[in-house]
Parts: structure tokens; sequence; C-alpha cells
């Protein structure tokens, strides 16, 4: 739908969606949480957290309270938003944060290898909980998903996406480092 952000309803309606937008991504990312917490095996654990605005103040307090502070900062900024032909504030301006838990640093500051490990991580976790919650298991499509990891991880991999009975797509460039599926 396209509302136009100057109208009083349009601001309400944009604060109410931005919120439910924000609130199905804090359950998500809740969800996934949960479900890399049970996960055993050479991936490393990460945490995720979402970093955003109307995130911080659903954390805060009520959704009714959020959309009306969001509701007041996109009034507020009306002539800044039009000036600049987009708008400030909303959970478009959210960030997905994740953490090496084990080590307890933000991905960014981790290896190519210790990132495309947390990586994997989560698409697995994300997996498990999409069989868990809908009883089938997603077809996955990972691209190059086995070029920064050592034997052992390449193994763990192959034998989680065979436990788990999912479809999977895996492509690389390197057929050696699939030679744990012959």
């Amino acid at each position: 739908f396209t509302l136009h952000p100057n109208s009083i309803t349009g601001s309400q309606r944009m604060a109410e969606e931005s919120v439910a937008i924000a609130a199905a991504r804090n359950e998500v990312v809740a969800r996934l949480n949960g479900a890399m917490a049970l996960a055993e095996g050479p991936f490393p654990r990460a945490g995720l957290t979402l970093d955003g605005l109307v995130e911080g103040w659903l954390a805060e307090g009520p959704a009714l309270a959020a959309e009306e502070r969001l509701r007041d900062a996109l009034r507020a900024a009306r002539s800044e938003d039009a000036a600049a032909g987009r708008t400030g504030a909303g959970p478009h301006r959210t960030d997905l944060a994740v953490r090496h838990l084990e080590k307890g640093r933000a991905a960014g500051e981790c290896s190519t290898g210790e990132q495309k490990a947390l990586l994997i991580s989560i698409v697995l976790a994300d997996a498990r909980l999409v069989a868990m919650q809908s009883g089938a298991t997603p077809i996955l499509l990972l691209d190059e998903v086995v070029a920064h990891l050592d034997g052992r991880r390449r193994a763990a991999l192959f034998d989680e996406l065979c436990a788990l009975g999912a479809q999977a797509w895996l492509t690389g460039t390197d057929r050696a480092l699939f030679s744990g599926l012959e």
C-alpha cells in the first residue's frame, strides 16, 4: 500500500504498521536465538539482536507507546524527510546485529571463516525452526557454502543437512570440497 506521510491517517497507519513489523521481527529473532541455543556441533552460537529505534521503543514499553513515539518522530521530521525524499525513522532503518557468543565479539570483528560459520549456524537454526513449526523442512539454496570451511565443519554441515532431511542445493567451484557427500 502507499500512504502519504503528511496525512494524519497516513502517519498513524505508518506508525501502526511499522510497530507491527518491528514486533514481528523481535519475535523471529527471539525464536532464532532459542533455536541456536539448542544447537550442538562445530558451528558457533550466534546471538542476534535488532538495532533500531522502533525495536528499542518496544523494549521500553507497550506497542501503543511505540506507535505514538514513531508518529511524533514522523511528524517532527516531515520537512527533512520531504527534502531528502525518504523517511528517516522506522523499521527500514533497523540493523541485524550478530555476535559470536563463545568469543563475545561482534561478527564484523571475526575472521571470514568465523563469519561464514556464524551465518551457517543462523541458516541451520532457521531451517530447524521452520521444520518444527510447519512440520516440513525447507528447501535450502546454499551458494559457495563450503568455501571457507575446514574439513570438520564441512562434514558437520553435510551431516546436519542430511539429519534435517531437507532438500539442499549447494554450489561451489571446487568439486573436492564436496567429496564428503559422495
